[in-house]
């Protein structure tokens, strides 16, 4: 899942429509909850809802539980009524809640794959003025769809709100390769990468990230320098995309990608041995379409 499913557990916590009983089934459910045990959580929140059928926080609660199950159409059905019962007057804390209903549903949908449903769901957040990030949602559906430019134009959209994230360059740089744009895409590939190591330099002051954290931005790091390789090659400046390459190898050696994509630039530039090598080495890494490479290139 792109994002993880967002608690309303302080919402529900301080809300004073519950009766004391609903109250204190919906406490035992978020305890559960905490604890994993999200079978135990829902049993809990079916019973808060019998209390008070009306209390939209108790349905999406519900529906984060069912999602953790995997139970991804129970999740969207609890995050539909609780939007149903939200009431159009809100307070701040009653807004807070609706817009977690819509992003945990377009995230469920978005897994589901209903890249239509869910940015019919990221359209409302914008409409409603409740996420700015929605953008940045709204365009990676896009590009499941294949609509590159509508994903462009939502990208751009979410760098205007936030410049400093770097996964918006980096995904408009690939929806500007699937058109063909790589100077362009190269442009945004760069971007991301100075955005990137701004971060880093942020994280380095920041003991409290744990290394899976930290292990997690290397990883997108070296996805970024790998696919600006890509657009290189397909400038044809092979040189260019085998230094990348060498970069991506480094920070996370052991993904077969760029193995792969590295020894296709070595090929174009008369490097064979050292270009089936790592055709060779990508098949270790899982990749079965490199043997089919070397058994047409280096044999």
């Amino acid at each position: 899942m792109k994002k993880t499913i967002i608690l309303i557990a302080a919402i529900i916590s301080i809300s004073s429509c519950y009766s004391q009983t609903a109250h204190e089934y919906v406490l035992r459910g978020e305890a559960k909850y905490k604890l994993l045990d999200y079978r135990g959580a829902i049993a809990d929140y079916d019973k808060a809802i019998e209390v008070e059928p009306k209390q939209y926080d108790t349905y999406i609660s519900r529906g984060n539980a069912k999602y953790y199950l995997l139970d991804y159409r129970g999740a969207i059905a609890d995050y539909d009524k609780a939007i149903l019962l939200i009431p159009e007057k809100v307070s701040f804390l009653v807004v807070l809640t609706k817009r977690n209903a819509y992003i945990n549903r377009a995230e469920v949908k978005y897994e589901l794959q209903d890249y239509r449903g869910a940015i019919a769901d990221y359209s409302k957040l914008i409409e409603l003025g409740l996420d700015s990030l929605a953008y940045f949602d709204r365009g990676l559906a896009k590009s499941h769809l294949q609509d590159y430019r509508g994903a462009i134009v939502d990208y751009n959209k979410a760098i205007k709100f936030a410049p400093n994230h770097a996964p918006s360059y980096y995904k408009r740089g690939l929806a500007k390769s699937n058109l063909q744009d790589h100077r362009g895409a190269i442009a945004d590939y760069n971007k991301a990468i100075e955005k990137m190591k701004w971060h880093g330099a942020f994280f380095e002051h920041r003991p409290d990230f744990s290394e899976d954290f930290i292990e997690r931005k290397i990883v997108e790091s070296a996805d970024v320098i790998s696919a600006r390789g890509l657009a290189k090659s397909a400038l044809q400046d092979y040189r260019g995309a085998i230094e990348d390459f060498n970069k991506a190898i480094e920070l996370n050696p052991d993904d077969s990608k760029p193995y792969f994509s590295r020894g296709l630039a070595k090929l174009k530039i008369g490097q064979k041995d050292s270009g089936c090598l790592d055709f060779s080495k990508s098949g270790e890494l899982g990749n079965e379409t490199a043997y089919e490479t070397i058994k047409k290139y280096c044999n």
